[in-house]
């Protein structure tokens, strides 16, 4: 019943505002959001994607696919990597967010839409995203947060609708493959992103390369370890890796998991202790 009732309470907050741009980043929460407030009022909603050198393009496309299957009003904006983000500081998020969410309240206001939803769910608001601040500066709404709606709620819905993306892996941007206080540039993000490409297309979807200079290091979920070290192509694997410019490639035995590139490394440690 609880399940049922924060479906509910979300439709009739997508019913209320009228002309409205939803953030739309192609991944399973602002899909769902879209989708539903496509049913709810479709004639009132257009989706924006701010497509950035650090999103994987491959999300970009899947964006534009689901638009048009579903007939909805679709616009695609492109910027830079923002000067603020460019080391890859560990406040990237926020000015991330500063940024894309600057662009959208501008094409908002440029063409009528009185209000601006993003993807937010309500798991999100229990950890530090630096990034919910810039969300809450702009007075973007979060619908799904709102409706108390989880992660785990978005997908099982998803899955009754039968929507094709209700179990995609998570999609975070490409720079939280790389270590913070890093120079970024756009042939690394492309070796990132090429990367993890060989992974998804040889049956290993939601997989990460971490860039450590020349090392791709690669976190697989759990089920996946096993199953990448006795794989008969494994060799062809880190071949493909090699030649996208990587000179080693290694795999994490401690699997896929968010924020491994916030931890410390030996060097970066060692540099504290000096100071």
């Amino acid at each position: 019943m609880v399940f049922k009732n924060k479906l509910s309470k979300l439709d009739s907050l997508l019913g209320k505002p009228g002309k409205t741009v939803i953030a739309f980043s192609g991944g399973v929460d602002s899909s769902f959001l879209l989708y539903r407030a496509n049913y709810i009022s479709g004639d009132n909603i257009a989706a924006l994607t701010v497509k950035t050198p650090y999103m994987s393009s491959r999300e970009t496309e899947e964006a534009m696919e689901f638009a048009r299957l579903h007939s909805i009003d679709h616009h695609i904006i492109e910027i830079p990597i923002p000067e603020k983000i460019k080391y890859n500081q560990a406040d990237r998020c926020y000015y991330c967010k500063k940024t894309i969410f600057g662009n959208i309240l501008e094409f908002a206001e440029s063409n009528g839409y009185a209000k601006v939803f993003d993807g937010t769910n309500a798991d999100d608001l229990l950890e530090a995203r630096p990034g919910i601040r810039a969300l809450k500066e702009f007075n973007v709404t979060s619908p799904l947060a709102e409706a108390g709606m989880t992660k785990e709620d978005i997908r099982r819905h998803a899955g009754e609708a039968n929507l094709l993306f209700w179990d995609k892996p998570a999609m975070s941007c490409l720079l939280t493959r790389i270590p913070h206080d890093t120079k970024v540039t756009s042939n690394m993000l492309r070796m990132i992103e090429k990367a993890e490409t060989v992974l998804f297309d040889r049956g290993y979807p939601g997989s990460r390369v971490r860039m450590h200079g020349n090392i791709a290091r690669i976190e697989s979920a759990p089920d996946y370890l096993k199953k990448m070290i006795s794989d008969p192509e494994r060799e062809a694997i880190a071949k493909k890796i090699k030649e996208i410019g990587f000179t080693f490639v290694t795999l994490d035995m401690e699997g896929y998991r968010t924020g491994s590139m916030d931890i410390p490394t030996v060097e970066t440690k060692e540099t504290n202790n000096e100071q």
